[in-house]
């Protein structure tokens, strides 16, 4: 070695020193224990014995902090700690162990002492649901309808311009198109065509030209369905409506087709001593055209709020199918005829079930609906 170079020189623990760092960590193990004992005879619930495993056994518990330590400790002693640290480890383990089974056996019996759970008690009632009143009057109608041989079929609540009028013998700028002022689509918005003019439909009617395109005569259809139009609501009209469209089209039918279907319709419904009357008046789609009323159920002719103090009320307007419309829809007129109606179930359930304003259909009101 040079003479100039000094030797490293690390510090060395005697025999003694050693000694006394074992017996201190033999003697942290024990109060370790002691404490541990002591905490666990003190746990009673299942959720106090997981705390103290947590605190004691888990990967940061205290035992496994101990264990870790042992690798400091001088070579000598750290085979009789590290004994004497698993073993510790093994009596808090099973320890533990069985405070766990005591705490279960515990709880099961405290269970058993409470009043047991009478599953023999009714439970609560589910509530069922209702017909809306006007739903129950077209199925009956429907029903009716179908006993007369009529198909049911549905259509689109948004239409072209060109079937909700044009096809239906309304050419633009009519000004039978006022009385259908509705609610236009944008077609950007909704994915439709941008070739077209879109509304709401005003009327079932434009399934007339739509279903003549599709079968050939004979045919009898009807088609229930929402219109929408923007009239201010009042005790018989709202902006939102019920319709049903009826049409049958062969050879040879004429008017009393149509006056015989709508008064046996209305007598299933209302019973053979309803009143109905037929007048005169004028749709684009219909020659001759008609307006059937009803003699009013709920002030039996003398004049309310619902029919207008007029004793009757509107509920089926129809006529024979303009021969325009026919052609529209690929029939021949010069071989076939057909009759059409558009029926108002709105106005027709509440003169089923003498309600004297239709707006009180779509209130949301369940004390009123429940009643039907």
């Amino acid at each position: 070695m040079n003479e100039n170079t000094q030797a490293l020189v690390l510090p060395q623990r005697d025999a003694a020193q050693s000694e006394a760092e074992g017996s201190d960590k033999l003697a942290e193990i024990e109060r370790l224990q002691i404490r541990a004992e002591r905490e666990l005879s003190q746990a009673r619930t299942e959720g106090d014995l997981t705390a103290w495993h947590r605190r004691y056994l888990g990967r940061q518990g205290a035992v496994a902090g101990m264990l870790r330590g042992v690798s400091a400790l001088p070579v000598a002693v750290r085979p009789q700690v590290g004994r004497a640290a698993n073993r510790l480890r093994q009596r808090l383990e099973t320890a533990w162990t069985e405070g766990a089974e005591t705490a279960k056996r515990l709880a099961l019996q405290a269970s058993l002492r409470t009043p047991p759970l009478d599953v023999t008690l009714p439970g609560r009632r589910v509530f069922a649901g209702r017909l809306h009143p006007v739903i129950q009057v077209l199925r009956e109608m429907t029903e009716i309808f179908r006993e007369m041989g009529f198909q049911v079929m549905t259509g689109p609540d948004v239409e072209s311009d060109e079937y909700n009028f044009t096809l239906l013998n309304f050419p633009p700028y009519h000004p039978a198109r006022d009385m259908h002022d509705t609610f236009y689509v944008d077609p950007v918005a909704t994915g439709l065509p941008q070739a077209a003019d879109w509304v709401l439909r005003t009327h079932t009617s434009p399934n007339q030209v739509r279903i003549m395109r599709r079968m050939a005569p004979p045919m009898r259809v009807i088609v229930p369905g929402v219109c929408y139009r923007h009239d201010n609501p009042d005790p018989s009209h709202g902006w939102m409506f019920h319709q049903m469209e009826g049409f049958a089209i062969g050879q040879g039918i004429t008017l009393a087709d149509l006056k015989g279907t709508i008064t046996g319709m209305v007598r299933r419904l209302f019973g053979p001593g309803a009143r109905v009357r037929f007048r005169g008046s004028y749709f684009p789609f219909t020659e001759p055209s008609v307006e059937v009323d009803l003699r009013c159920t709920l002030c039996k002719g003398r004049g309310c709020r619902l029919c207008g103090d007029s004793g009757w009320l509107e509920i089926i307007p129809g006529g024979m199918i303009h021969p325009q419309v026919l052609r529209n829809g690929g029939v021949d007129p010069a071989r076939y005829s057909g009759f059409a109606f558009g029926a108002g179930p709105d106005r027709i359930a509440a003169l089923k079930y003498s309600i004297e304003d239709i707006r009180y259909l779509y209130q949301n009101d369940l004390g009123f609906l429940e009643q039907f």
